[in-house]
């Protein structure tokens, strides 16, 4: 029996520990630390980065080893000796080896290393943007989570209600002191009541399910949700085009990218550079002929007609940053019409929230308290007290929903403003 008991507790310990109370901020710093495709980005800038190392890249040498000016004849190699009135004669032909080396233009490598490793720097907006979306859908699955758990407080509330309802009804009916007829209503209130509740648990278990999988967890982990909430004051922010270029990870990614078409277009204009090299060759001369050696230098001057893809590659990339400039122009005057679309409805749905709480819900509570106290001192009817109730259950969860609407207002302009 004592051992059943531990076995119990050790059961109820685990449960207690597995299911831990995640903090928004909690959730948002997992997604960060483990959500796969940002892994990908992080690879991706690795693999940008390493390329970059070999942006200084030389030409390899050219050895090259072979005959010299070696006549057919091969009785012509070893040369003659002298012979009476014929001197001598040195063979003809020679075995080379040479060796060739093309210097890189500095201002080319400089050129070609600033753009190669400005490449990542693409990547990373991307990552940021990407890492943006996440963070807002893990905001509106907690944000809604919340909201789920709100509701079913309230139908726990309702529940007590009602069964006090139906209880007192039934001691009335039985002493005949009331009418049976709001009584089947409010029983059949109570199923309702137990049918939305079931809907809302399992709408609480697709949000765990959710946030699992943006944590990159097992999505069957259990786990539990802080249900405070915050409204934010966005309602004296300017939206110029200056913040967007400052928060908007899209915007600065295609900044990057005007960039990196700049360097690219630099490195283009200073691969147009004349580019020098050596050449050393050394023979070995047949039949007595003397050791002799080559040294010469050489140089790749950029003509027109071999210079016409680079000149056509540098127009492009002006074209190119030119569009993309427009681009980003345009789009933070997109970002900025909405969000002073945005800023607006939430501006009106705060007012619309702040009517429920000082004065709907309280005005609807007040009208079932009174409604309640005149049942309980028999003045009202049965119907009239359900009635009450039923207009205060509606109200309260339609109150809810429009919590939940501000709230995702909320996480649509932070996405916008890329509020993390």
């Amino acid at each position: 029996m004592k051992r059943f008991f531990i076995i119990i507790s050790v059961l109820l310990l685990y449960q207690l520990t597995s299911a831990q109370a995640l903090q928004l901020t909690d959730v948002l710093n997992t997604i960060q630390q483990s959500y796969p495709s940002l892994k990908m980005y992080d690879a991706e800038i690795q693999s940008l980065d390493a390329a970059a190392k070999g942006a200084r890249n030389w030409m390899p040498p050219q050895v090259s080893t072979g005959l010299w000016m070696t006549p057919y004849n091969t009785s012509l190699w070893n040369g003659a000796k002298a012979d009476g009135n014929m001197p001598a004669q040195n063979g003809m032909g020679s075995y080379m080896i040479s060796a060739e080396q093309m210097f890189p233009n500095k201002k080319y490598n400089d050129a070609n290393e600033a753009y190669m490793k400005a490449m990542s720097s693409v990547t990373k907006e991307n990552k940021e943007a990407a890492l943006n979306d996440l963070f807002a859908a893990a905001k509106k699955n907690y944000y809604e989570w919340i909201i789920l758990e709100k509701k079913i407080s309230v139908l726990a509330d309702d529940e007590k209600l009602l069964q006090f309802i139906i209880t007192n009804a039934e001691t009335r009916y039985k002493n005949g002191l009331g009418k049976i007829s709001a009584y089947y209503k409010a029983k059949a209130s109570l199923g309702n009541i137990e049918n939305m509740r079931v809907e809302l648990e399992n709408a609480i278990v697709q949000k765990r399910i959710a946030l699992n999988t943006l944590m990159n967890r097992n999505q069957l982990t259990p786990f539990s949700i802080d249900t405070n909430y915050v409204i934010k004051d966005y309602s004296t922010m300017v939206f110029d085009s200056t913040l967007f270029y400052n928060k908007r990870s899209d915007i600065n990614a295609i900044d990057k990218n005007i960039q990196v078409a700049n360097l690219n277009q630099e490195a283009e204009r200073q691969s147009l550079k004349p580019q020098f090299g050596v050449q050393y060759a050394h023979m070995f001369g047949f039949g007595g002929s003397p050791q002799m050696f080559n040294l010469m230098g050489m140089v790749k001057i950029p003509v027109n007609w071999s210079t016409r893809m680079n000149r056509a590659n540098i127009e492009s990339l002006h074209w190119k940053a030119q569009s993309l400039q427009e681009q980003k122009a345009a789009m933070a005057n997109e970002y900025a019409g909405a969000a002073y679309g945005m800023q607006q409805d939430i501006t009106v749905k705060k007012k619309q929230v702040q009517l429920y709480e000082n004065n709907i819900l309280a005005a609807l509570r007040k009208n079932y308290q009174s409604n309640l106290l005149a049942y309980e001192q028999n003045t009202e009817e049965l119907f009239e007290l359900y009635d009450a109730w039923e207009t205060l259950n509606n109200t309260q969860l339609e109150y809810l929903d429009q919590v939940q609407q501000l709230l995702n207002m909320q996480v649509d302009l932070e996405k916008l403003l890329e509020i993390k």
